[in-house]
């Protein structure tokens, strides 16, 4: 018979919210294709039915949950972590520690569990005091009752080893080489600068968006992303698409091929994400040779080593570096070619997906 895995912890399959969902729609069929007997649960209207690379194979299950900025994961989490529990698994693969709460469920019904503990969330600025409380006890929780861990870059892991007393299984995010692919309309190549990011305060958001008033003098400027709920740095990113000319907001971009190809042409692509691991954006933005200037933390460092520029975020600081990247081909063909490199070195799907596979085996075994 074959060995069955639930996913429990994002917004489905196939989706194109985040990261977690990038993850999945490479995993769940990877593990189809090696026999597992994958179920994918997720939220009503999150997902994109008529995907052509969707995988028939792979198993959805909705559930119901609380549509808010505070509530969402935990409902959604509770309601899926009982249906698994019903259905049980041979494995649970569990995402962000928000879960953590219900794993006792699972561990009742002698399911094995391992438990991505994405970033650091309770330091996240979007989060208030409760929040960030309620995260601290999530992942309290994951240390207690998780069979195993993950973690998707070596300083959370360090973290984890001194706050939690629990060693992750180091599995980072994979890119997707689109290769070569047409420029989006009215944007010429190597000409503007980008940022791809969920506008919340720790992205570096505010920070870019000042800059961008300086870079729209010489250089187009083109914002992707939104805060999914409305609100200051939504209205703030559409006013500046209003007041200057060469400022382009384009929202949330759910195509994936305009997505890389923005990476791919760009002048220079800001990374600005400070509380986290290994982020899929820049990591997909490597796999699309994009000039990277990243804000300068533990965890970009780690992915770009020293084949980025780092800047303190700064709008002065991020600005003028931005520019030097756009106005010099030389700095940006050395930065594509580098960023490249380390990508298809370090971080594939075919790497991930075989880690996760061993560690969920693994998690079994050890069960």
């Amino acid at each position: 018979m074959k060995k069955s895995v639930a996913i429990i912890g994002t917004r489905g399959y196939p989706s194109y919210y985040g990261g977690f969902e990038t993850l999945i729609r490479q995993l769940a069929p990877y593990l189809s294709s090696q026999g597992w007997d994958v179920t994918v649960y997720g939220r009503e209207g999150a997902t994109k039915t008529d995907d052509p690379e969707l995988d028939p194979t792979v198993k959805t299950v909705v559930t119901k949950g609380i549509e808010s900025k505070s509530l969402s994961t935990l409902s959604y989490g509770l309601s899926s972590n009982l249906h698994a529990s019903f259905k049980k698994p041979d494995v649970a693969l569990v995402m962000n520690v928000a879960n953590g709460y219900w794993l006792p469920l699972l561990k009742a019904r002698g399911i094995p569990t391992v438990v991505n503990v994405d970033g650091i969330e309770w330091e996240r600025a979007k989060w208030g005091k409760k929040a960030k409380t309620a995260f601290k006890l999530g992942a309290h929780l994951t240390a207690k009752f998780a069979d195993r861990i993950v973690v998707d870059s070596r300083a959370i892991g360090r973290r984890w080893e001194e706050e939690f007393s629990r060693t992750g299984d180091f599995i980072p995010y994979g890119g997707t080489n689109p290769g070569k692919l047409d420029p989006v309309e009215g944007l010429a190549p190597g000409s503007y600068a980008l940022m791809v990011a969920r506008f919340v305060p720790e992205n570096s958001v505010e920070q870019f968006f000042d800059a961008a008033v300086e870079l729209a003098t010489d250089s187009d400027v083109v914002i992707v992303g939104s805060s999914g709920y409305g609100g200051e740095l939504d209205a703030k990113a559409e006013q500046l698409s209003l007041q200057y000319p060469r400022v382009h907001w384009l929202g949330h971009v759910s195509d994936d091929r305009k997505l890389f190809s923005l990476w791919q042409h760009a002048g220079a692509y800001f990374h600005g994400h400070s509380v986290g691991g290994t982020n899929p954006a820049l990591v997909q933005a490597m796999a699309c040779g994009a000039p990277i200037v990243a804000r300068d933390t533990p965890f970009n460092r780690e992915v770009l080593g020293d084949l980025g520029r780092f800047v303190r975020p700064i709008p002065s600081e991020i600005a003028s570096n931005l520019s030097v990247v756009i106005n010099n081909i030389e700095i940006q063909d050395q930065l594509r070619n580098a960023a490249l490199v380390r990508q298809q070195d370090e971080y594939t799907w075919d790497l991930v997906c075989k880690k996760y596979e061993q560690s969920i085996i693994e998690a079994i075994e050890q069960r």
